[in-house]
């Protein structure tokens, strides 16, 4: 599902191109609300961290999102 609504996405804004940044991003928008560990283990591969800070800024940003109120 994941993939077919990102091709949908990327169909429906009409772009001859779109670059591999632009779809790497929307996989993480949608991992991070599916499956946090996928997200985690998508997240350091594709932003290539580079020692254990990085990966830990990253974990803090999924704990923040987790607190942040629903928007209504």
């Amino acid at each position: 599902q994941l993939v077919s609504d990102i091709e949908q996405q990327i169909y429906s804004c009409g772009e001859q191109e779109v670059s591999s940044v632009k779809v790497g991003d929307m996989v993480m928008e949608r991992l991070s609300k599916l499956n946090e560990v996928a997200y985690v283990r998508f997240a350091s591969v594709y932003r290539r961290f580079k020692d254990i800070a990085g990966f830990e800024r990253e974990l803090l940003q999924i704990r923040e999102r987790k607190t942040e109120p629903v928007a209504r």
